[in-house]
C-alpha cells in the first residue's frame, strides 16, 4: 500500500518534533571560549608593533583562523564554541602598551558576553614583550581568569619558543607547544591542545591532578635547536612517547625565546598527568636530557661572517645558493630594515658586471620608492631612500637606483612590492616589511628562484619550501635586533648564570616543581 501525501507530512511532523541528540542523550555540549594573542618580540630591537599588526579575528571570524575547527569538521562538532578574539602578528619589536591594552579589553568584553564556559581554549605564542610589562602571557591569562573564573578549565598552546613562566604555568590547566622547529606541526599542535581540552570535559577528569614545571636555565637560539638535526631532533622525538602513557595529558619542551631580556626567557619542561610518579619521573628525564645535550647544540646549517658566507655563495655552482641575512630575520623579530647586508651586496663588484652572478634580495622596506615607482611604472627608473627608517644602528638608509622590473599590490604583509634591477641585483622593496617563505613568493614578482645564482632572504633556518628548494645553503652572521652571536647581546635581566652565557655552570637542580591546580592558591 503506498503512502499518501498527507501520511508523509505526518511522518515528517513526527521525526521534526523528536528531541535533539543532546537532549535525548542529557548531556549537552561543553562551553568552550576561544582567545588569544601571539607575537614573538624581540626587546632587542628598536621596532615596536602596533595592533593593526595583529591581523585580529573577531567573533565567529576567529573560526577561519583554524582549519580544525571550519564548519564540517569533526573538532567542531564537538563543543558550543564562543570564539573572542584571536590575534597573530609576524614577530617584530616590543608590542605598545597601547596596543596590548586594547587588545585585552576587547578580548574581556567579548569573554564577558557568553559567560559562563567549561573550558577556554589559549592559543598564545609566549614570547610576546609589551612596553613596560613583564610576562605579557602571564598577565593576559591572569585578566583572563579574572572574568572566566576557575572552574573553567583552560588547554593553553605555545610555540616551543615561547615562555612559561610561573604565572602562566599556574592560572593554565593543559599546557602543549610545537614539538617540530620548523614549525610543520603547528596546526596539529593546536587542535592537540583543544582535544586534550573536549577530551577532559567530556570524561568529567577536567583538571589535571599534577602539573609539572622545571626551569632549565639554557637560552638558545632557534638556529641551534632545529629538530631537523641532533640534539634537538631525538629530544623533541622522545615528548610524543612520553605523552602517550596513561596517567599522561601532555609533555612539553620549550627552548625559550632568546632575543629579548627577561627574567622569564629560559627553557621550560612541563608535563602533566594524572599518575604523580609518571608525571614527576617523565619530567624529570627530559629537562636532564636536555641540559645534558647543551653543549651539542650547533647551528642547523654552515655558519660564517658575512664575508665569509658571500665568498662561499660565489664560488658554488650550486643553485639557488641560499644565504640566510640572521641578524635582522623579520620571522625571529627582527625589524627587516636593517641595511647593512644589502649595502655590503650593492658595492659588491661581481653584481655590477653583464656576466655576473645573478642576486634576489628579499627584501628591504622602502616606501618612498614604492610610491614612485607606482608613479612612473615597470620598465623606468627609480631613486629613493630605502631602509633604516626604523633600525638604522648599523648602516644607514640606502640611495637605492635602478629599473622597475615589477610591481605587485595586495600583500597581507608587504601591502605593496617593487623589484628594483640594480645591475645582476633584483632588491625586492616592500611598503612595509614582509618575509619571504616560499617560491610562490618570487614567481608572483616575475622573479624565478630556481633559475637563479644566489637568493639572500632575512631568515635564519629556512622554512621547508625554501630548503627543499636549495642548492646549498649557508646562515650569515650578519647584525640585527635578533643576531645570532648572544655574546654581542646587552643582556642585563635575564636570569644568571645562563648556559651559554655562562659556560661552566656547575650541575644544576632540575628536580620537579609542582605547580598548584589552578585557583587552588586562592579558595
Amino acid at each position: 500500500m503506498k503512502f499518501k501525501k498527507i501520511h508523509w507530512l505526518i511522518l515528517l511532523i513526527c521525526f521534526a518534533c523528536q528531541p535533539s541528540s543532546k537532549e535525548s542523550t542529557g548531556k549537552r555540549l561543553p562551553r568552550i571560549a576561544i582567545a588569544g594573542l601571539a607575537i614573538e618580540s624581540s626587546t632587542f630591537s628598536p621596532a615596536r608593533t602596533t595592533k593593526e599588526a595583529f591581523h585580529a579575528f573577531y567573533g565567529q571570524d576567529v573560526f577561519n583562523y583554524f582549519p580544525f575547527l571550519h564548519t564540517d569538521s569533526s573538532v567542531r562538532q564537538q563543543a558550543e564554541y564562543f570564539p573572542a578574539v584571536k590575534g597573530h602578528a609576524l614577530p617584530g619589536g616590543m608590542v605598545t602598551r597601547e596596543t596590548y591594552e586594547s587588545l585585552m579589553a576587547e578580548t574581556l568584553e567579548r569573554l564577558r558576553e557568553n559567560l559562563p564556559y567549561d573550558g577556554l581554549f589559549f592559543d598564545i605564542h609566549g614570547a610576546m614583550s609589551v612596553e613596560g610589562l613583564d610576562d605579557p602571557e602571564g598577565d593576559m591569562i591572569t585578566r583572563i581568569r579574572n572574568v572566566v573564573g576557575y572552574e573553567c578549565v583552560i588547554s593553553t598552546c605555545m610555540d616551543l619558543h615561547g615562555n612559561v613562566s610561573e604565572k602562566l604555568a599556574r592560572n593554565t590547566d593543559l599546557i602543549t607547544c610545537y614539538r617540530m622547529a620548523p614549525h610543520e606541526d603547528a596546526f596539529e599542535s593546536k587542535r592537540r591542545a583543544l582535544t586534550n581540552l573536549l577530551q577532559r570535559l567530556e570524561s568529567g577528569k577536567g583538571k589535571p591532578a599534577y602539573k609539572a614545571w622545571i626551569p632549565v636555565p639554557i637560552l638558545l637560539p632557534g638556529e641551534k635547536t632545529s629538530t631537523r638535526i641532533e640534539p634537538g631532533k631525538s629530544l623533541y622525538a622522545g615528548v610524543a612517547p612520553i605523552a602517550a602513557q596513561k596517567g599522561i595529558i601532555d609533555a612539553a619542551i620549550w627552548v625559550g625565546y632568546p632575543w629579548a631580556d627577561e627574567p622569564r626567557n629560559h627553557a621550560v619542561i612541563m608535563v602533566t598527568g594524572d599518575d604523580q610518579s609518571k608525571v614527576k619521573t617523565s619530567a624529570e628525564r627530559l629537562a636532564n636530557g636536555f641540559w645534558e645535550a647543551r653543549n651539542d647544540f650547533e647551528f642547523v646549517a654552515p655558519t660564517e661572517p658575512f664575508e665569509t658566507a658571500l665568498q662561499m655563495a660565489l664560488d658554488s655552482d650550486k643553485r639557488p645558493f641560499m644565504l640566510s641575512d640572521m641578524g635582522d630575520n623579520p620571522t625571529a623579530g627582527g625589524a627587516g630594515d636593517v641595511t647593512w647586508t644589502l649595502n655590503e651586496l650593492l658595492k659588491a663588484d661581481e653584481f655590477k658586471k653583464e656576466d655576473g652572478k645573478s642576486l634576489i634580495y628579499a627584501s628591504i622596506p622602502g616606501p618612498q620608492l614604492v610610491e614612485q615607482a607606482l608613479q612612473v611604472g615597470i620598465g623606468n627608473e627609480v631613486e629613493a631612500y630605502v631602509g633604516a627608517e626604523v633600525d638604522d644602528r648599523y648602516a644607514g638608509p640606502i640611495l637605492l637606483s635602478g629599473k622597475v622590473s615589477s610591481i605587485r599590490q595586495g600583500d597581507k604583509h608587504a601591502e605593496v612590492e617593487v623589484v628594483v634591477q640594480v645591475g645582476r641585483i633584483s632588491v625586492i622593496v616592500t611598503k612595509k616589511r614582509k618575509p619571504y617563505h616560499y617560491e610562490r613568493d618570487f614567481i608572483q614578482l616575475g622573479l624565478d628562484p630556481r633559475e637563479t645564482d644566489i637568493v639572500v632572504v632575512k631568515i635564519g633556518y629556512l622554512v621547508p619550501e625554501l630548503y627543499d628548494m636549495r642548492g646549498d645553503w649557508v646562515m650569515a652572521l650578519t647584525p640585527g635586533g635578533v643576531d645570532q652571536d648572544l655574546d654581542r647581546l646587552d643582556y642585563k635581566r635575564i636570569k644568571r648564570p645562563m648556559f651559554p652565557m655562562d659556560k661552566n655552570m656547575d650541575d644544576v637542580d632540575l628536580s620537579v616543581r609542582w605547580i598548584p591546580v589552578s585557583g587552588k592558591e586562592v579558595e
